[in-house]
Order: structure tokens, then sequence, then C-alpha cells
């Protein structure tokens, strides 16, 4: 009977936010071990859940679910967690006797000064394990990719979609491969080719522009020569470390000599088409005006990509949410979100239909803008939790750490959200758990990027994304980099169009 072990360590880290991650916001999320994690990831159409299918599917298989820890994109991780997690699974792993280890991991984790936590877990890994036990990862499209990682896995699978509504069906591909090298039937191996540039992830989505060409390139390479899989990873734009940028992960049978010139071959590719990747928004002010002069018929969404959370955003800037209220709105409109555990504990104080006075956004720091005073109306208190019932993550749990539902008093028709956590209102079942029908609601400004649109694309006549400042700005040379240099960075002076690859 194989003997396989499952482990999960995801977290996606931005450099410019100074808030860092620790265990509460994992033990929020994802902190799970044993029986607990089966049964609370059985059902999900995520990583973990198509873990649990594969053991169902292989009774003659024995699984065991080691420590999964996840939380979602923020400032880095204290390097105090990462040293609890990374040890805890050497000693779990050690002497178990593994046939195969499987690990959902993101690919562009960042510690305080830990700047390759995921490439050092794997190291630690291989390490319990032996040079002979099957080894398979996961990552997210946006994974910054050490070299190194082609050395240690003997399996490496991304996502192939943006948003990512595939997560499911990739660990179920990197677990029916790692079936099969655990059986002798492959003897894989991964190759891992780096462009040397840093993308932004605007216009990185998959059903269209220079990524879906990129997929569906390394689709066909992948059926022509082939290769187990091919995985394009857009790179994750704001972590600062000498792994940063696009790159492209290969898994071949060993014999297999194309594999490195396919990697090499995808990443000249995407670098004939880096100019495509580069956004062009206009600024939230001017945007949201146009906006409220001429009402839209139905649902504009207005995304504000700069303090995304999934971009490790804060949930903090207050440009957007200045932008909506200066422009006085005469339809139904909802701003979502602020993060602001204390001015939240004032909503509970106050209690529904009471009123208070306040600042919102500009909190943690006023780099950004400072906060917009308004008088508010406490609409609704909620507990926070929820389960994803759209594309993305469906059947999880989500925490907001409670929230509340405001409508401002001289203009009832701007109503906005507070969270005690900063995560980002990506799934209808965030806007059901407070009452909300986005049939009712004509504008929505929200905190968010790409992954909005899976569940909210089909239901909006406009999505449109604005420019504001924020950690996860488009302005890419307004940041302080460290390791990344700058001919990595866009506009890249000297090229231009789609040629010049190198």
């Amino acid at each position: 009977m194989p003997r396989l072990a499952i482990l999960r360590f995801s977290h996606e880290g931005n450099t410019f936010n100074p808030i860092v991650t620790g265990r509460a916001a994992f033990e929020r999320c994802e902190w799970r071990k044993g029986g607990t994690a089966r049964e609370t990831y059985r059902g999900s159409r995520t990583e973990m859940g198509a873990a649990v299918d594969f053991l169902d599917a292989h009774p003659d298989w024995r699984g065991e679910f080691l420590r999964c820890a996840g939380a979602p994109p923020g400032g880095p991780v204290s390097d105090l967690l990462i040293n609890e997690v990374t040890g805890e699974a050497t000693v779990d792993l050690a002497g178990g006797g593994w046939d195969g280890v499987y690990i959902s991991l993101h690919g562009a984790m960042l510690g305080e000064a830990r700047k390759t936590p995921d490439l050092d877990m794997l190291r630690a890994v291989r390490g319990a394990i032996g040079p002979t036990c099957k080894l398979a990862a996961s990552f997210d499209l946006h994974a910054n990719m050490a070299w190194e990682i082609g050395s240690i896995v003997d399996i490496a699978v991304g996502y192939k979609t943006y948003p990512h509504v595939d997560t499911y069906e990739t660990a179920e591909k990197a677990l029916g491969l790692l079936a099969r090298a655990v059986a002798g039937e492959i003897r894989p191996f991964v190759t891992i080719e780096r462009t040397g540039l840093v993308l932004l992830s605007h216009n990185m989505r998959t059903e269209t522009g220079p990524m879906a060409e990129i997929e569906a390139l390394a689709r066909e390479l992948e059926n022509r020569h082939g290769l187990y899989d091919v995985s394009p990873f857009g790179g994750f734009t704001y972590g600062d470390s000498s792994n940063a940028g696009a790159s492209v992960a290969v898994t071949a049978e060993r014999t297999n000599t194309e594999a490195p010139g396919v990697a090499r071959s995808v990443c000249i590719e995407i670098v004939r088409r880096r100019k495509g990747f580069l956004p062009d928004m206009p600024a939230a002010d001017s945007a949201v005006r146009a906006i409220v002069q001429n009402p839209p018929g139905g649902l504009t969404a207005i995304v504000e990509p700069a303090d995304n959370p999934m971009s490790g955003g804060i949930g903090d800037t207050p440009a957007l949410f200045r932008a909506l209220i200066e422009a006085r709105p005469e339809v139904p409109s909802l701003f979502a979100f602020f993060c602001d555990p204390p001015l939240l504990d004032l909503a509970r104080a106050a209690g529904e239909g009471g009123e208070l006075d306040t600042g919102l956004g500009g909190r943690l720091t006023d780099i950004y803008g400072p906060p917009v005073q308004a008088r508010l109306r406490v609409v609704r208190l909620t507990d926070g939790r929820f389960v994803n019932n759209g594309p993305m993550w469906r059947g999880m749990t989500v925490d907001l750490g409670g929230s509340a539902l405001f409508e401002l008093v001289d203009n009832p028709m701007v109503r906005v959200i507070v969270t005690g956590a900063c995560i980002s209102p990506n799934d209808h079942a965030y806007f059901q758990l407070h009452g909300v029908d986005l049939a009712d609601v004509r504008i929505l400004a929200a905190k968010a990027k790409n992954h909005f649109r899976a569940a909210f694309g089909p239901v909006c006549a406009r999505i449109v994304d604005v420019d504001t400042p924020g950690p996860a700005t488009a302005d890419l040379t307004s940041l302080p980099f460290k390791h990344v240099t700058r001919d990595m960075l866009p506009p890249w002076p000297g090229m231009d169009g789609r040629d010049g690859a190198g």
C-alpha cells in the first residue's frame, strides 16, 4: 500500500505591505491537519479538495494530511511562523517511509528576512524524505519560481487560469502524475527557465490577451513534444526577491530532450508580448465622475487594483472612496471595502441604526492619502463568516473577522462595507452576508482586480479598472525595490512592440 503525505503552505507576500502576516491570519483561513483537514476540504474545488478525492478514488493508497496552512495575500510572513511550519513538516516527514509527497505552495511567499521560503520548504521536505521518494508540487500562476526548484521536485504543475478557477484541476494533475511516478510508469523531471522580466498582472487574464496566447502555446508544445506539463508563471509583481519575474516550468520524462528548449521558447514568447501586459487605466476621480454623470443602466464595477488584497493590498487606501463620495452619486452605490477593526468595534457599540463620525481609509498610513471624514449610520452587523459559492475556492469558509454595512448620513445612496480582516470581495456570498442584492446596485466600487471578474464578470454591464496610489500600484518605478533591478521593471526603456525577444 503506497504511502502519501499531503502538505500545504501557501501565501503571496507583498514586500510593500507593512503588516507582517502572522499565525492568526493562517488560523482564520487555513490551519488544519490530519482528519480535520481531510473532512474540512472534502467537496471543495481546491487543491486540497482534489487531494481528498484522490485518496477516495485510490483506496489502495494510505494518505495522511500533514500541516495545511494558507492565508490571503498580505505583508511578509513572520519568520518565526515559517520556521515553525517548515520544522513541523520536517519532523512529520522524517522516517515516515513515504512513497510520495504532494505539497501545495503559492511560490511567492516572503518572510521578514527570509526571501525564499517556498524553496526553503522544498529543500526541507526533500531532506526529510530522501532522494528516492517522489515529490510533486503545485504552484499559483503568479509564483516567482526559483531555478533550484527543478533540482528538488519530480513534478511541478502551475495554475493555467487567471482568475484561478482551476486550482482543483492543478492538484488533480499533479497527483495523477505522482501516482504514475510512484508506480514506476514514468520517471519525471522538472526544468525551469526564467524571463528576467517582472510583469504587471492587470492584463494577465487567461480568457484573452497575451497570457491567453502563452497558455495556448504551452498546451500546443506540451502535446507536440509529449511533455507531462508546461506551466507558464506570470510571477508576482510585488514580491521583491531574487526570484521575482515570469518563468516557465516543464515536467517531462527524463529521456525527453525537448523540455529545456520548450521552456526557453515559451519564455521568449512571454518577452515578445511584454508590452501587452501593460495596463492603461484612467485616474479614479475622472473615471468615477464620468460614471456618476452618466448613470449606468446595469451594474458598473469600479475596481481598485492598487489596494487589491489579493495583490497584498492593505484595505486602507482612500482615493477611490474619496472620488466616489465627491462625485455624489444619485443611484444606489456600494463601496467594498475598508479593513478597520477599531471602526468595527465602534459600530458594534453603536448598534444597528446608530450613527458615528469617523475617518475612512488612511488609518495605517497617510502615504496614500488622508482619511475621508464622514458621518455613518450602521445598517447591518455580521459575524463576517460565509462559504464561497462562486467559481473560485467554492465550498471554502471565509472569515472576515466580523463586518458592518454602513450608509452615509448625508447621502444614503452610498453604502460602505467595513471588515475586521483584509479579504477581497470576490464572491457573491460576500455581499449576500451583508444583505446586499447586487441587482439593486448601480455602482460597485471594490478593492479588487482580476479574481473579481470570475464571479462578477457575468453580472456587470461594465468593469472599469482605475489608477490610485497604493501598495500594489501599476507604477513600479515608485516602489523601493532592493532585489529587483530597474531593467527588469516596465516600461523597459529601449524595448518596443512585440520585438526584440531575448
